[in-house]
């Protein structure tokens, strides 16, 4: 067969152009690395050659994980084509983490608005993270601390420790959040465990805890929303 470069594509069918015509959300992950990678190799187009990063990886997180030596198994993938993956996965990360800096104190309605303020800063941790978030009557939050790092057990997250800033600080309430860097967000025994001390806790000194919240790479879930207590 013969090899038929992407600039003798039909201009509709080139992913660049695509992109600068209908915007990038309907480009497939192949087409948009393709971009990225601006020039095929080996024989193959830009796109053949984004197609077999894929296969050959599974999935953009493992491209975006897999170390250079690793990129050097696909043929057609040298360094010049690792430091434009490796820098657009990194602009990407940063993206995601400039909601840090939003100067507006985020206001928490629900499990989602937590989710989706925290997803930045726990994502693609290799630890387990454990935060108190201390909100104002207005369910607002206006500082966070960390409690714990590394696997969670009863005894790294106790009560003391998770009340300690939210009683210095006179807090209204607070909620709890981890990530879990396994992906899954289901809770375990030892959270439930530690989420029903912490509650029990709260009642006593007179901070409520709305909420205990677990991140994976794709959802959460609510202790409280979903009625685990």
């Amino acid at each position: 067969m013969e090899y038929k470069s992407i600039k003798q594509w039909p201009e509709d069918e080139r992913p660049r152009e695509r992109l600068l015509k209908f915007g990038s959300e309907g480009l497939s992950a192949a087409q948009l690395l393709a971009i990225l990678l601006r020039t095929g190799g080996e024989g193959k187009s830009a796109l053949e050659l984004a197609r077999e990063l894929l296969m050959h990886f599974g999935s953009l997180k493992n491209i975006k994980d897999a170390a250079v030596a690793e990129f050097l198994n696909v043929k057609g993938i040298g360094h010049a084509k690792i430091a434009q993956i490796k820098a657009a996965m990194e602009l990407g990360k940063r993206l995601m983490n400039d909601a840090e800096n939003s100067p507006e104190r985020p206001l928490f309605k629900n499990s989602r608005d937590v989710y989706n303020y925290y997803r930045p800063k726990l994502y693609d941790l290799k630890r387990e993270k454990f935060l108190c978030c201390l909100l104002d009557v207005k369910n607002r939050l206006f500082k966070e601390t960390v409690i714990s790092e590394g696997t969670l057990t009863s005894s790294l997250v106790h009560p003391r420790e998770g009340f300690r800033e939210a009683i210095k600080e006179a807090a209204a309430s607070v909620i709890f959040v981890h990530n879990h860097p396994s992906g899954d967000p289901s809770p375990s025994r030892e959270d439930l465990a530690i989420t029903r001390r912490l509650v029990e806790t709260g009642k006593i000194i007179g901070i409520e805890v709305l909420d205990h919240i677990i991140l994976g790479d794709k959802g959460h879930t609510s202790i409280m929303e979903q009625g685990l207590l």
